[in-house]
């Protein structure tokens, strides 16, 4: 999982220094630093991403870092905007990050739990219907939008399955993230949940962390040369 050579071994520390600093800044409550160190996370992971492998890159690793190019947008475009066009905002490019990503774990459906172990497939089709459940009567113009990346969310983190343990649990986290975001903006009560910004975005960090670095952990991913199984 750990990149082998200097530079991106160096960029990750960087990342991982960036990442702990912004949630410490989100425990603290240090408004004033939250922005600021949000919008270099992504930008710092696609760094790590870039370094560690060679080029021609495949089409799984171009794939990924287009999705981190979509997630930085979702952190940062809001910050243009205010009420609904700023959630709609953060919903639409984190919602074309999540196709992204769902195209880039398709050609490995057949190692996930689509194919196999299909029993697992329950508590992710759970979960996004226990959220819908939950946030629909409260969420009113925004249902559809927020039902659909519920749905593009959870294909994500079904497929992320075919691409071992560490790309998998990315993808359970991001549902975990983003189900926490849905909940403390439609959910009366959980607004209130202590410490609420510091869990989505460890969560929200951790996940992206572990699917880059389990991507980066396939034989082949830092060579151009992966394929589908």
């Amino acid at each position: 999982m750990i990149p082998s050579r200097a530079l991106p071994r160096v960029l990750l520390l960087l990342f991982a220094v960036l990442a702990v600093a912004h949630l410490v800044i989100q425990l603290l409550g240090i408004d004033a630093w939250n922005r600021p160190t949000q919008v270099f996370l992504m930008p710092a992971l696609l760094l790590v991403l870039a370094g560690s492998t060679g080029r021609p890159r495949g089409r799984l690793i171009v794939l990924a870092m287009v999705a981190l190019v979509f997630s930085w947008l979702g952190d940062t475009a809001p910050t243009l905007a205010s009420g609904d066009t700023a959630f709609l905002l953060m919903v639409g490019f984190f919602l074309i990050a999540q196709v992204v990503y769902v195209a880039a774990f398709r050609p490995y459906r057949k190692n996930s739990v689509l194919s196999r172990r299909r029993w697992l497939l329950a508590p992710y089709v759970g979960f996004v219907a226990v959220l819908v459940w939950l946030c629909a009567p409260h969420a009113g113009g925004l249902l559809i939008p927020v039902s659909l990346y519920g749905l593009v969310l959870g294909t994500m983190a079904v497929l992320s399955t075919g691409l071992g343990p560490w790309v998998a649990t990315g993808g359970a986290l991001f549902l975990v993230s983003d189900a926490l975001i849905a909940l403390r903006a439609f959910v009366p009560g959980w607004d209130s949940l202590p410490q609420g910004g510091f869990w989505v975005m460890s969560t929200y960090v951790a996940a992206q962390t572990l699917i880059i670095l389990g991507l980066l952990s396939r034989p082949r991913a830092r060579t151009g040369a992966e394929t589908a199984a």
